[in-house]
């Protein structure tokens, strides 16, 4: 797989757990977008986005983070571990350049306060298990984990 030499653009997103489901947030708020799960009318996340028109690169960063956090909390129960009220993932989704080539790049800074650095490894690597968007794109791009526990 080839590595980014140069990084063109760069989207962020920044999910949190809350009483209603997810809320995913950009920088400064100005698009919001209420998901739902599958079979249910209650919207579950809602994602913010940092500029009126957003980047393909911040869609997909705010997808992909409320998809893996719903992740998060279904591998911590497989765990038999309560998910921290806190917890929170940053997801960039970078857009590079190596020769003449386009490519995407996708780090995740995971933060489960509260739980040993092993345990809060073991919940963020099997919820990249078990994410749809996590498996689509295994193998295709580079992902790189933070995972904090403070």
């Amino acid at each position: 797989m080839s590595k980014i030499e140069k990084v063109l653009a760069t989207g962020k997103s920044h999910t949190t757990l809350n009483r209603a489901g997810t809320t995913s947030r950009g920088h400064n708020g100005k698009l919001d977008i209420e998901l739902s799960t599958p079979g249910s009318a209650q919207p579950a996340h809602v994602f913010a986005d940092t500029q009126p028109h957003p980047t393909a690169e911040q869609l997909f960063a705010g997808a992909w983070s409320a998809c893996y956090i719903a992740a998060l909390g279904l591998a911590a129960k497989d765990l038999k571990v309560a998910i921290p009220a806190d917890v929170c993932v940053e997801i960039e989704i970078d857009l590079g350049q190596t020769g003449t080539g386009y490519l995407l790049q996708a780090g995740f800074n995971v933060r489960l306060p509260g739980l040993t650095h092993e345990m809060a490894c073991a919940i963020a690597h099997a919820a990249d298990q078990m994410c749809p968007y996590s498996k689509a794109t295994r193998g295709n791009i580079d992902v790189y984990f933070d995972v904090q526990t403070s």
